[in-house]
């Protein structure tokens, strides 16, 4: 593993499922994953969410859900609170680690990675997510910079996630064929949100560290 994986704040995991996949709540997750999808967006993200800004208007801002969308405000102001004093106030950077932290359980449910149903906010879940500490002092300048340096995730979030998204079909119908989800499409699922919420949490202001170009 190299310096930069080592080095970064953010990570994720999914633990494998024991067993036969639940196939009635995998065949149905779309409709089940409504309520969290409402309230902080779909697997993806804010690469997707970029994408499909026009249509997340049309349908009431749900590319990000709504608390997405208030995290998005909250990383405004933040942004103008550190590249002005260089601090980030703690109440802005306790909401938004309140909504990746949903967002890390909530996701691995809609991508068919686990089938107990989420937590609503805070609660237990068997994936791992962490954001590491607080940071008292921040970047100015990366910052300041923040929408130019993400460009290049961006991209490249937005092609793995169509790729994403044709694995996970695949997978839905090994589910309910075979009662399981191959392994190397599971891993790769796991990759591409380990990917994302990296990067939103970079684009939210969480960390000043840049998120590595991997799946690992």
């Amino acid at each position: 593993m190299n310096t930069q994986l080592r080095s970064f704040p953010v990570t994720y995991d999914v633990e494998t499922p024991p067993g036969e996949r639940n196939r009635l709540t995998c065949a149905f997750r779309i409709i089940l994953a409504i309520p969290h999808v409402l309230l902080i967006g779909g697997p993806g993200g804010v690469g997707w969410s970029v994408a499909m800004s026009s249509e997340g208007t049309r349908i009431g801002g749900t590319a990000l859900g709504i608390i997405g969308a208030a995290a998005s405000v909250v990383a405004v102001i933040s942004w103008f609170a550190i590249v002005f004093t260089g601090r980030q106030p703690r109440g802005l950077w306790d909401f938004t680690r309140f909504y990746l932290s949903w967002r890390s359980k909530a996701v691995a449910y809609m991508a068919l990675l686990r089938d107990e149903y989420p937590p609503f906010g805070d609660g237990s879940y068997p994936i791992s997510f962490s954001i590491g500490e607080f940071p008292e002092t921040r970047d100015r300048v990366s910052v300041g910079f923040r929408l130019i340096l993400a460009i290049p995730h961006f991209i490249v979030i937005f092609f793995i996630g169509i790729a994403w998204f044709f694995t996970a079909v695949v997978g839905w119908f090994a589910i309910l064929l075979t009662g399981t989800y191959p392994q190397s499409l599971f891993r790769f699922s796991v990759g591409y949100l380990r990917w994302s919420l990296r990067f939103e949490a970079y684009l939210l202001l969480i960390q000043d560290a840049y998120p590595p170009f991997s799946l690992n």
